[in-house]
């Protein structure tokens, strides 16, 4: 019998059940199209991939083909091996500590090309499909193709982001403005826009295999393509030219065409921890991943009662289980030398969960993993931030965050660069149509899919937003902005080195069970993507919730850390609630110390999960409704 408040009866969606296949996504296009490739006999592979290219056409302010991308996924021949898709691209070999002071700047700027690594997603998509794909290129790619000539629908929040970048589009980044503004204005939500540039990287894709080779060598042909043809060549050449930055300078981008020819994506072996019965699967200490496992690691010393994000003192204890796990991400994380054997061993666990009391701590708290000390970050609140560059710092430039710190009030977005420019790269609430917190819906897309034979898969694309850099002209995308998780500091735990990875945000998970993978789950959102997942997996393995349910329950998460997104800002025991959590919980958080912001009834987390039951074939699928925008389909 479980100790969690039971899931309220109505939820916004059913449970889908079924025994075919399940695809689930930010967008129901996306969804549609992998749904669509399970039907005419492609595996999850083939269907995430071809998913994936569609989001970069549907959901253009959440990624793009020059961003970034970590997966999961287990296939059919050997279920008990987890395994990461490493799409992060490092730092260009020109993306110096010194060439950025040489340019003034103390932060890696939120927007712009300095701020890219070498973009890997698109390679990462190709060697999933080369390797467990069964479909050939062009089937995969015909439906983004197709969206990008023939159109497809704009999203509300698209139009949103484009008009809150309006001016700078106008005044800085002309290619972006006319890709983006056809005829010079915003277009209308739901009017059909079209990227027949990016249509025509994917046919030079496709066209780089001959017709004589195998479906493998054609795919190879397409990532040689990807990383030494057009596209290396045009986008190394537009971003030589100065332009602007989210700090208000104007600065010329770094890559290069070598940068391009010498990355390639990789798969890496998964992080792994036991917990309750189950084995949880996430990237590495490269990402933010293993917060996720230190977070259940300390939380699996406490009672069910503890667990549930729904009551008071589970709440509680959940966010100071998170704070310590994202001082330790922030201190210790990183491509470096990090040993996660030490960070999740017995005697380091126990020490950190005793540190959680029963008020809300307002300290910075990192630990030292196998006697590794670390390096502080610096920690400046939003105020502090503002008082020293002016402006409102409440959402970051280019950046993923999804609500603001809990210094931000409703309407409160971020308007001003360092320097006063008037820009911050982020979604009004009017504009982006959010709720009453002043929400920004943007950031980052996920994919989950599941099929008959038992392949599985979660992963999470961002990076290379519209709003990141000026549209490259030829290619209809612009680069990411990965650069902005590093620090301009050699002593820090993630300095800005070339050849060196970003320690990126994005986090899928995949859960396994008696050595079979059961749930592929996750979400975008920044800093927020392992908090908001820690909720979905304690109920869901804990509370016993079924999928919907437990991805429609209010969600939670603290902004007490270092913000990975420019400016990078923290707040001292911030908790994001939503209202549903209700008034009573509400209350016992702040009178426990916690600064609590409530962010409405429906404002937090885009999670998404589908489920395979190994004995039974029996599988599930749920999606977020929150924006009415994500949808779980299968049968």
């Amino acid at each position: 019998m479980t100790a969690f408040v039971a899931p309220e009866e109505f939820t916004t969606r059913p449970t889908l059940e079924g025994t075919f296949g399940m695809s689930a996504s930010t967008h129901w296009i996306a969804t549609a199209t992998s749904q669509a490739v399970l039907e005419r006999g492609g595996n999850a592979f083939d269907a995430a991939t071809a998913s994936a290219f569609v989001l970069h056409v549907v959901e253009p302010h959440l990624n793009g083909p020059a961003g970034d991308m970590t997966g999961l996924f287990a296939t059919a021949e050997d279920p008990s091996t987890p395994v990461v898709m490493m799409g992060q691209g490092a730092a260009p070999a020109g993306a110096t500590i010194e060439h950025f002071a040489s340019l003034g700047l103390e932060l890696v700027p939120g927007a712009g090309a300095l701020a890219a690594a070498i973009p890997a997603a698109v390679d990462a998509w190709l060697l999933l499909l080369q390797e467990h794909g069964t479909w050939e290129l062009s089937d995969v790619l015909d439906f983004a193709i197709h969206y990008a000539e023939a159109g497809h629908p704009v999203l509300a929040r698209t139009v949103g982001q484009i008009k809150a970048v309006k001016g700078l589009f106008v005044e800085h980044w002309p290619t972006s403005a006319e890709l983006w503004m056809p005829d010079g204005r915003v277009p209308e939500p739901g009017e059909l826009i079209r990227n027949p540039e990016y249509a025509q990287v994917l046919r030079d894709l496709v066209a780089a295999g001959g017709a004589d080779s195998t479906r493998e060598e054609r795919i190879e042909a397409a990532r040689h393509e990807w990383r030494t043809g057009r596209v290396a060549r045009l986008a190394a050449e537009f971003i030589r030219m100065p332009h602007r930055h989210s700090d208000g300078g104007d600065y010329a981008g770094v890559m290069t065409e070598e940068d391009f020819a010498g990355s390639s994506a990789r798969f890496d072996e998964a992080a792994t921890i036991e917990f309750r019965g189950y084995t949880i699967a996430k990237v590495g200490a490269w990402s933010q991943g293993p917060i996720l496992l230190e977070a259940l690691r300390i939380l699996d010393g406490f009672d069910d009662e503890r667990l549930d994000p729904s009551t008071e003192i589970g709440a509680h204890t959940i966010i100071e289980a998170l704070k310590l796990a994202m001082a330790d991400r922030d201190v210790h994380f990183g491509d470096n030398d990090l040993d996660l054997a030490d960070l999740l061993s017995d005697e380091y666990i126990a020490q950190r969960r005793a540190l959680i009391g029963d008020t809300a701590s307002a300290e910075f708290r990192p630990g030292a993993p196998g006697g590794r000390e670390g390096h502080l970050p610096p920690l400046v609140t939003a105020e502090e931030f503002a008082a020293k560059f002016g402006g409102d710092t409440t959402a970051s430039g280019g950046g993923e965050p999804t609500v603001p710190g809990a210094s931000g009030g409703a309407a409160s977005v971020a308007k001003a660069f360092a320097g006063g420019s008037g820009h911050m790269f982020a979604v009004t609430e009017a504009e982006a149509g959010a709720d009453g917190s002043g929400a920004v819906r943007g950031d980052t897309c996920h994919i989950d899919v599941v099929d008959r034979w038992g392949n599985m898969i979660s992963a999470t694309p961002s990076g290379g937003w519209l709003q990141s850099s000026p549209t490259i002209p030829g290619l209809g995308f612009s680069l990411g902005t990965r650069l902005q998780m590093t620090w301009l500091d050699e002593a820090s735990g993630q300095p800005l080195t070339p050849g060196r990875r970003p320690r990126t945000t994005l986090s899928p998970t995949l859960i396994l069970k008696d050595g079979r993978p059961v749930i592929a789950l996750g979400t975008p959102g920044g800093d927020q993507q392992d908090q908001w997942q820690l909720a979905l997996v304690l109920r869901l393995l804990v509370g016993g919730y079924e999928p919907q349910q437990a991805i429609d329950a209010p969600a939670l998460h603290t902004t007490a850390m270092a913000g990975s997104f420019w400016p990078r800002t923290w707040t001292p025991a911030g908790v994001v609630v939503e209202d549903r959590l209700g008034d009573d919980v509400i209350a016992g958080l702040e009178a426990r110390g916690h600064v609590v912001t409530r962010a409405g009834d429906w404002a937090l987390g885009r999670l998404s999960a589908v489920t395979r039951d190994p004995a039974t074939g029996l599988m599930t699928a749920g999606a977020n409704p929150r924006g009415a925008q994500g949808y779980a389909v299968g049968r």
